[in-house]
C-alpha cells in the first residue's frame, strides 16, 4: 500500500477540529491502496485542539514559526522525512469535507498537484461573502494571467502532493500566501497540476483570513515570484525551511 499523510494545520480549531476527526475516510482509503496517517501541526493553540488531536491519536507536532505557511512548511518537511509516497491538506475548520480526499488522491500519478476547487463545486450557505468569493475569482485569474497556467481556485486550502511533487516545492511563506506560492512553485518547476471539484462549507468558529490585508499579501506573492521565481532560504528539504523568514527581496 502507498502510504499518505493527510496534513492539518491548526490554530485554536477544538470546534472544527472535532467534527471532521471522526470523518476521515480512513476505511476508504485503505480499500483504494492507501495507508493514511494524520498529522496535526499546531501553532500554540490555547483551547482543546491539542487534546482533540491526542483523544483521536493523531501525530501532533508544534509548527516552528507563526502562520499558515509555517504550519504547512513544517508539515510538508516532516512529510519527506518520513519518507510518505503523497500528501494532501485540508483546513482544519470544517469547511472541507475530509470525503473529498478520496477525490484528489485519485488523480495523483496522472498529476503531481491536485487542488480541490471550491470555486467550480459547491459553495454551501454562508461558507464564502461576497468580498472573498470575487477577491478569489479576481486572484485566480491574476495567477492565471501571469503564469499561463490554468487554476480555478488559487487560495484553496485543499491540496495533494506526490512525493516528487513535494520534494521540489521552493516556499518561504510564512502566512496565507502559502497556497499562492504553492502554485507559483508548482508551475516553475513544470509540476502537471490538476484539480476536482469540492465542497465548501460554513467555519466552525472565529475567522482567521482578512479579506483585504491577505488579499494583498496574496498577490504580492504573485508579483514577487513571477519577477523572482525562487526565493531564498526555499528548498523543502533545506532545515532551514521550517524558521525561514518570509524574505522577498529575492
Amino acid at each position: 500500500m502507498k502510504s499518505l499523510l493527510i496534513l492539518l494545520p491548526t490554530l485554536n480549531e477544538e470546534g472544527g477540529l472535532s467534527k471532521i476527526a471522526t470523518r476521515i475516510p480512513i476505511e476508504n482509503l485503505r480499500e483504494h491502496g492507501w495507508n493514511p496517517s494524520i498529522l496535526v501541526v499546531d501553532g500554540d493553540s490555547k483551547d482543546k485542539t491539542k487534546q482533540i488531536a491526542i483523544e483521536n491519536r493523531f501525530k501532533l507536532i508544534q509548527q516552528a514559526g507563526k502562520g499558515k505557511g509555517a504550519a504547512l512548511r513544517s508539515g510538508f518537511k516532516y512529510a519527506l522525512s518520513q519518507k510518505f509516497d503523497a500528501l494532501v491538506m485540508l483546513d482544519a475548520d470544517a469547511t472541507y469535507d475530509p470525503g473529498d480526499i478520496i477525490k484528489l488522491v485519485a488523480k495523483l500519478g496522472k498529476f503531481d498537484v491536485v487542488i480541490g476547487d471550491r470555486l467550480n463545486g459547491e459553495l454551501k450557505d454562508e461558507s464564502m461573502g461576497v468580498v472573498n468569493f470575487f477577491g478569489n475569482h479576481a486572484l485566480s485569474w491574476i495567477a492565471r494571467t501571469l503564469f499561463s497556467e490554468d487554476i480555478g481556485d488559487l487560495c484553496t486550502g485543499y491540496w495533494a502532493f506526490t512525493k516528487k511533487a513535494l520534494s521540489t516545492l521552493e516556499l518561504n511563506s510564512m502566512s496565507f500566501e502559502i497556497e499562492a506560492e504553492m502554485f507559483c512553485s508548482s508551475t516553475k518547476n513544470g509540476l502537471r497540476i490538476g484539480s476536482v471539484p469540492i465542497s465548501y462549507s460554513k467555519r466552525e468558529g472565529e475567522a482567521k483570513l482578512g479579506s483585504l490585508t491577505d488579499g494583498g499579501r496574496i498577490l504580492r506573492k504573485l508579483l514577487v515570484r513571477r519577477l523572482f521565481p525562487t526565493p531564498a532560504e526555499s528548498k523543502i528539504n533545506n532545515d532551514k525551511l521550517a524558521l525561514g523568514s518570509d524574505n522577498e527581496s529575492q
